[in-house]
């Protein structure tokens, strides 16, 4: 068995319970092709009329950084864990595994979303995200860890044609 296999059964094995699951699914369906952070970002242009434009860059950057995830996965072609100790515990679109897409539009979305709202949105946002595509045994670890470190860089760089120095 692999470390990340081992790491995966750990993970399903201590956070399993139902609720936590039910939390994971909840998370998976809000990320699934970036939907609720797009939705975010537009809500976000619908209410701050003075910034509307820079809420709708973002949130274009957030939908840029979702191609850019299913482009390389693509290109990688890692398949999705498959192994008898690993539950899968949602569906998917797809069999290809490398990046998370829901780490990298996460990440990407805290990052041009924490200039927008003045806070620091990264260390709320991405982990949950990251632990949850574990807890529903879709990605490898570092198919997370690359996903939330692929979305964070294109984050910086929309964020960077925001005009916004780094928080």
């Amino acid at each position: 068995m692999s470390a990340e296999i081992t790491v995966l059964s750990r993970v399903q094995g201590v956070l399993g319970h139902r609720l936590v699951v039910a939390s994971a699914r909840g998370l998976s369906w809000f990320g699934e092709h970036g939907a609720g952070w797009l939705a975010f970002g537009l809500a976000g242009a619908a209410v701050d009329h003075e910034r509307r434009r820079d809420w709708l860059v973002a949130t274009a950057g957030v939908a840029g950084s979702h191609a850019v995830a299913i482009a390389v996965k693509r290109v990688v072609r890692r398949r999705r864990p498959d192994d008898e100790s690993v539950r899968v515990l949602v569906g998917t679109p797809s069999r290809l595994s490398f990046p998370s897409a829901h780490a990298v539009s996460t990440a990407a979305a805290a990052v041009v979303f924490s200039r927008l709202t003045g806070r620091r949105l990264e260390p709320v946002l991405v982990p949950p995200m990251a632990l949850s595509r574990l807890v529903l045994g879709v990605h490898y670890p570092t198919d997370v860890a690359a996903g939330a470190a692929l979305g964070a860089v294109l984050g910086r760089l929309v964020r960077r044609g925001l005009g916004g120095a780094a928080r």
